[in-house]
């Protein structure tokens, strides 16, 4: 089937047309791929529903799923149109990485050398032989900022460069492993900025979204605050509902993730405090809604996008699109070898054991698929964010997927992305 160059799929005669029942629209599915526009729509009735959604899927560099309906704005009551964009939280963690691997796949960046061979102010306080790689896979001992740091210091990047050099790790790097929420796009952004000379949402820019054409920004221009979805919080839930959940998603007894959360995620715990960035973003404001945070680059947290670019990165990474790929096989290959299997998370008591492929399989820079997060199948990687977005590839498959929400929910076994991936792969049969 021919594909229009606006990069949505072309109407072929069993192809979703424009539906419109209680306030979902779904456009631009090829011949085949209904199932998804099936399951994108029950997710709107289902647990925890949607507002507004989109859903993208890329097969061999070619659109095949094109989806958005509901709301952009439930307050102003603002349908969600195609040209909507939404915050995708730490699905920018994947599109930063892709930035890195470029610049690796060109030679300018050695993933095993010392981060001081490009950021020498990086080496102090016992720093100085910490890899690149230990960046990419969140081994560097640095998820979080001492502070204090104020939210205007943080948009400023510097202050928080600043900070990170003169930081001693918390524990001896490639040692131990966990997420760096945020300090990891301020680490990795900072490498990238070293070697390029531009910031790391330039980079993308330049390097990422102008080649490929995607409708998506790490640093938002003021001229489309008019696309940008507003966000709504789902249904809050409890400490056994979370633990539930847990369980369920990767497979470890309750007791286990009792003993896991108490440890990782207590309230004064480094994983909790990670989210904070020294006091920089206060996790009871709304500082995620204001135009200085969407301005700003936070490479780790804060790119806007809609699904079908989302799908479209993802698919230059495993195939051409439009002539344009981004990562060759073996860039691929390198970026996705896990990296986290032979260390433990930080902040786990002694005799307490999370398998890596269990709770944080993580490569350099991206998710590889596992229990909690099985995307397409074992080759497939990615990057989730908080509430509920997902972008990955599938090399096998030649798939790229994109799932974007305005309906934040953290529960770890939200259907909603898992369903629409299940749909993907039956279609794909």
């Amino acid at each position: 089937m021919e594909n229009t160059t606006n990069g949505t799929p072309a109407r072929g005669e069993d192809a979703e047309h424009e539906v419109v029942e209680q306030g979902v629209a779904e456009h631009g599915v090829e011949d085949g791929w209904g199932k998804v526009a099936d399951v994108f729509r029950a997710n709107f009735a289902g647990e925890p529903g949607e507002v507004g959604a989109a859903c993208g899927v890329y097969v061999d560099g070619r659109p095949v799923v094109d989806l958005w309906g509901g709301l952009a704005d439930r307050e102003a009551n603002r349908p969600w149109r195609g040209d909507t964009i939404v915050q995708v939280a730490s699905t920018t963690k994947g599109a930063t990485a892709i930035c890195a691997h470029m610049l690796a796949q060109r030679g300018e960046l050695d993933l095993d050398a010392p981060v001081v061979r490009y950021w020498p102010e990086f080496g102090a306080a016992g720093k100085e032989r910490i890899s690149v790689r230990r960046l990419l896979s969140h081994q560097a001992g640095l998820p979080l900022v001492d502070g204090p740091l104020t939210f205007e210091q943080a948009c400023d990047w510097d202050p928080v460069i600043r900070a990170l050099e003169t930081q001693e790790p918390l524990w001896r790097p490639g040692t131990e492993h966990v997420y760096h929420s945020v300090t990891y796009g301020f680490l990795v952004g900072e490498v990238v900025r070293r070697i390029s000379g531009r910031s790391l949402g330039t980079f993308f820019a330049e390097e990422v979204a102008a080649p490929l054409g995607l409708s998506a920004w790490i640093g938002l221009p003021e001229e489309q605050e008019d696309r940008v979805a507003r966000i709504a919080a789902a249904a809050p839930f409890g400490l056994e509902e979370l633990i539930a959940g847990m369980a369920a998603a990767t497979g470890l007894d309750p007791d286990t993730v009792v003993a896991w959360v108490e440890a990782v995620w207590g309230a004064d715990s480094v994983q909790a405090r990670a989210g904070e960035l020294g006091g920089a973003l206060d996790n009871t404001s709304d500082y995620y809604t204001t135009r200085a945070w969407r301005a700003a680059e936070f490479p780790a947290a804060n790119m806007l996008s809609d699904a079908r670019s989302v799908a479209r990165m993802y698919a230059a990474t495993v195939s051409d699109v439009d002539g344009v790929r981004l990562l060759d096989p073996p860039a691929v290959e390198r970026a996705t070898a896990v990296q986290t299997g032979g260390t433990r998370m930080h902040g786990l008591p002694p005799g307490l054991d999370i398998p890596a492929e269990r709770s944080f399989n993580m490569s350099l820079g991206f998710w590889r698929a596992c229990p909690p997060l099985p995307m397409l199948g074992p080759g497939s990687f990615g990057h989730p964010g908080s509430g509920g977005s997902i972008g990955f590839a599938d090399p096998e498959a030649g798939v790229g997927f994109g799932y974007v929400t305005n309906l934040w929910n953290f529960r770890p076994d939200d259907p909603r992305a898992a369903n629409l991936v299940k749909a993907v792969r039956d279609c794909l049969g």
